[in-house]
């Protein structure tokens, strides 16, 4: 067990950080699966542009890996112009 008042506030703000990763990185999924599913080409352009806004923000934070949102971002972008 954490010996320091710091330590112990790390912990609480480690575990905070950690559930708002979560949240954001589900909700990005989410959407990605929502905009793989959507047959129309302009609802998925839309979709499309929030979805590379999410994934530049988790990749901004390091929550992904930026070469991991940028090759989400290729496929998906190639999946809508082929609607």
């Amino acid at each position: 067990m954490a010996n320091h008042k710091s330590a112990l506030k790390r912990i609480r703000s480690n575990e905070a950080k950690r559930l708002r990763n979560r949240y954001q990185n589900k909700t990005t999924r989410t959407f990605i699966k929502r905009l793989r599913e959507t047959a129309d080409k302009s609802e998925a352009q839309d979709l499309l542009k929030k979805v590379i806004s999410m994934l530049d923000r988790l990749a901004k934070k390091n929550i992904i890996h930026k070469n991991k949102a940028s090759n989400n971002k290729s496929k998906l972008t190639k999946m809508v112009n082929s609607l």
